[in-house]
């Protein structure tokens, strides 16, 4: 083979070689799993939810995640406006610590005697909480043990999107389907 086609063949071996490192880094870095840095902020919007009376009921719901010394923090808030023009907010917050399992948190809800962040436990009828990130979505898990030895699952799905997160959440109380919610959340 003349060494110019040699050279020719050569040129393009290594031509197509780049072409695939290009595509390959642009396929990677489009299916990049997100980290909490990607959810940190603050989210704000409301939902209609069927109330105790069987209405519709509009609640304002904001959700707050914080990177935090060892993991990351998320607060949540909803508020309900009441006939007599008082409001019932409830607001919770929960900090998560890595575990032994890529992508999954523990709860760090108590400490312990050691001064150590613990998750609470299910079998005194507090909730067993623990987080995951998969791909763009933040779960938050509360398993409950109830005090017939039943169970109530609830699980908050925050997605992220353009502009904000996709909030869904599902209570399952002993395999049955509960109360669902769906709703944007727009990032402040």
């Amino acid at each position: 083979m003349a060494p110019l086609r040699r050279q020719n063949l050569w040129l393009r071996g290594i031509g197509a070689l780049a072409v695939v490192v290009v595509l390959w880094g642009i396929l990677v870095s489009g299916a990049r799993a997100a980290g909490i840095e990607d959810f940190v902020g603050t989210y704000t919007g409301s939902a209609e939810i069927i109330g105790n009376s069987g209405e519709p009921v509009t609640r304002d719901m904001s959700v707050t995640i914080a990177e935090s010394d060892d993991g990351f923090r998320v607060g949540w808030s909803t508020a309900t406006n009441r006939a007599d023009g008082t409001q019932n907010v409830k607001t919770y917050a929960i900090d998560f610590v890595p575990s032994d399992r890529g992508g999954v948190y523990s709860a760090a809800m108590q400490r312990n005697v050691f001064g150590k962040e613990v998750p609470l436990d299910p079998m005194k009828g507090e909730p067993y909480v623990w987080a995951r990130i998969l791909g763009d979505k933040l779960t938050v898990y509360s398993l409950f043990v109830t005090s017939e030895g039943g169970y109530e699952i609830q699980q908050f799905d925050r997605t992220l999107t353009d502009g904000g997160l996709q909030l869904e959440y599902q209570n399952v109380s002993n395999g049955e389907v509960g109360r669902r919610v769906s709703t944007f959340l727009t990032r402040e």
